[in-house]
Formats: structure tokens, C-alpha cells, sequence
């Protein structure tokens, strides 16, 4: 089971759906994701968790974020269709701690085609479900304090008791030291680079 620790701080899409303008049940469909799946739910976060919104975001997703919680949680990772087009995904892991079952959404994206139509609530209702059924007894999820509509979707949702989280950062290739270290590691790989291998006799 994962730690608490070494799953980062993700946040939800730009504009999380509000009640305003829902679709009809009959058209949105909540389901597991399928491998099939994996490309277009990875695309979908490019589009949403840009560096220009949340450059923090933009260095953890990738596509082993995808693969990894599909392949560890599949249980736990879902999609929203309408008419066969995808629509949103979340995905979330269980954490055990001592005698605690911890829910955790740790992605949640709606396409901006489909936001502000209650897709959102669905897949965070239904993941929501399904780690009650494994026993959760809490549920975890952050969002950047400064992403307001999402706080206000999962403060709505029922979420509450907010802690702000501080990131620092380092650039290491302007540190003195770590700089300097960077400079000699790159050189000991050229020199090993352009070095010749030895004759065998």
C-alpha cells in the first residue's frame, strides 16, 4: 500500500462542475477505466493541468501517473462518457494507516466542454461509493488554495477542515554546491562517453 507521503499534492481541473445545467442521468455515463483508456484520459490532463495554471501540477502528470494508479488502483480509477466521448475521469487510491481507511482522490478532470454540467459529482459520488464499500472511513483529496471553484466544488461535496500546504522549491543547477556537482557529474559522463573501450587480448 502506498504511504500518505509519497503521493504528491494533485489538484482538480481548472473549473470543476457545478449543479447549473446538469446533463440527464441517461446521458452520462460513470464507468471503470479501461486500458483503452489510458491515452485519452493522459491527453485530457495535459489539456487541463498546463504549466501556465499550475506549474507544479505540469511537473507531476505524466503518463506513468495514468498507467501507475491503473495498473496499483484500477478499482479506483474512472471515466465519464457522453455519447461515447469522454467526458471526465478520477482517480484515487485506498491508504491503510494503523487501524484507519483513508479514501484518496488524488486526480480529478472534467473537459472544459463538459464542466459546469455535473459530471464532476457523479465519478467523486461513485469513487466516493466504492471506498465506502472497502471499508474507508475518511476521505482525503487537495486542490491549490488559490483554485477557488475548486475548493468550493468539494467543500460542497462535503469536504472540509482545509490545510494549507507550502511547496519550496530549489534550483540545483544555480545552488553553489549541488551546482557545481551537477557541472562534474556531466563531465564524468562525457569522459566516459568518448573514452574508448579497451582491446580484449
Amino acid at each position: 500500500m502506498k504511504a500518505l507521503s509519497q503521493l504528491a499534492a494533485m489538484i482538480v481541473s481548472p473549473e470543476p462542475d457545478s449543479e447549473s445545467s446538469e446533463l440527464s442521468p441517461s446521458s452520462v455515463s460513470i464507468r471503470d477505466m479501461a486500458i483503452d483508456d489510458i491515452a485519452p484520459v493522459y491527453h485530457l490532463g495535459e489539456e487541463l493541468f498546463t504549466s501556465d495554471l499550475y506549474p507544479y501540477l505540469y511537473r507531476t502528470w505524466d503518463e506513468w501517473e495514468v498507467i501507475g494508479l491503473y495498473n496499483t488502483d484500477p478499482e479506483y480509477c474512472m471515466v465519464a462518457e457522453v455519447n461515447e466521448q469522454l467526458a471526465g475521469f478520477v482517480l484515487g487510491t485506498v491508504i491503510t494507516k494503523a487501524s484507519w481507511t483513508y479514501g484518496y482522490i488524488i486526480w480529478l478532470g472534467i473537459d472544459p466542454n463538459f464542466q459546469r454540467r455535473g459530471i464532476g459529482d457523479k465519478l467523486v459520488d461513485k469513487i466516493v461509493e466504492r471506498m465506502i464499500e472497502e471499508g474507508a472511513r475518511s476521505m482525503l483529496v487537495d486542490t491549490d488554495p488559490a483554485n477557488l471553484p475548486a475548493v468550493n466544488f468539494f467543500t460542497r461535496k462535503g469536504f472540509g477542515n482545509a490545510h494549507k500546504h507550502i511547496f519550496l522549491s530549489m534550483n540545483l543547477s544555480k545552488h553553489e554546491y549541488y551546482g557545481r556537482l551537477i557541472a562534474y557529474e556531466r563531465d564524468k559522463a562525457d569522459r566516459n562517453k568518448h573514452r574508448r573501450p579497451r582491446r580484449r587480448p
